[in-house]
């Protein structure tokens, strides 16, 4: 991928986890001038902002989330610039069919959104590759915060918490594998199929700091949370877990990409 030594849309360094992703995708993503994108779960623009301008105004980016506030958010930051990319409120699982087909398909942080039928939402999403199109994805893979899940689970063991306990080993069943990645896209018969993982350590500290932890609360803790019928339970739980993280710190989340390219026609 060549990179435009004078970027006025780089991906922002302040972002300590959709940037760190998104730059694990950009390895793997092949660029070129006018060609035409969509950019899935887009959220602020990250990489949105980044793509349209290395592909220049003979190309196209068009990038969807199902949220409302996130596009707004976006179409604030882009103003009249840019005016080859485009952000609409959209849900990925369900496209519009006169939606015309796309040259390259990302994804950057999708895949847990996918669920519960991932397989389905992949193959959604290769239908509006065209021929010679590549599907590029990341994603928190299996593997990510385990040292965490295992304290998790012994303090669970300990405690006797056999349902809270039964949930959250339904929740780790769950979490997708780079071997599941990789399983997705060679049945749907792309080609040059990679799935990689790249490890990035999440920095916390012990107490209120791990609780309200901007990248594990509103998402990976609340899942623990969520294993819970009493939520007073669940909190005094979390609390005492989060009195000494050296129990399973260092936090290392597996950055997984998920790359194919779309067969060409005969």
């Amino acid at each position: 991928m060549n990179i435009s030594p004078l970027l006025r849309w780089p991906l922002p360094k302040h972002d300590y986890w959709s940037t760190p992703f998104a730059e694990s995708l950009l390895r793997h993503l092949a660029l070129s001038p006018g060609i035409r994108i969509l950019d899935i779960a887009s959220g602020h623009g990250i990489p949105a902002f980044y793509l349209a301008e290395q592909i220049g105004p003979t190309g196209e980016v068009l990038a969807i989330d199902v949220s409302a506030g996130q596009v707004a958010r976006a179409r604030a930051i882009q103003g009249r610039q840019l005016p080859w990319l485009r952000f609409e409120c959209m849900d990925m699982r369900s496209l519009p069919p006169a939606l015309p087909a796309f040259d390259r398909i990302t994804g950057n942080l999708s895949v847990m959104f996918f669920r519960p039928n991932r397989f389905e939402a992949v193959r959604g999403l290769v239908e509006r590759l065209n021929p010679g199109g590549q599907l590029v994805l990341t994603f928190p893979s299996y593997g990510t915060f385990d040292s965490l899940w295992q304290r998790v689970d012994q303090a669970m063991i300990q405690q006797g918490l056999i349902k809270e306990r039964e949930r959250f080993q339904d929740y780790l069943k769950e979490r997708p594998s780079v071997q599941d990645g990789r399983d997705w896209l060679e049945a749907l018969g792309l080609e040059r199929v990679e799935a990689m993982e790249y490890p990035l350590e999440v920095a916390t500290g012990p107490g209120h700091e791990f609780l309200h932890h901007p990248l594990l609360r509103g998402g990976f803790l609340d899942d623990v949370y969520e294993c819970f019928e009493d939520q007073r339970l669940a909190e005094e739980f979390m609390t005492d877990s989060a009195q000494d993280i050296t129990q399973f710190t260092p936090l290392i989340a597996q950055r997984c990409v998920l790359s194919g390219w779309k067969q060409t026609s005969d």
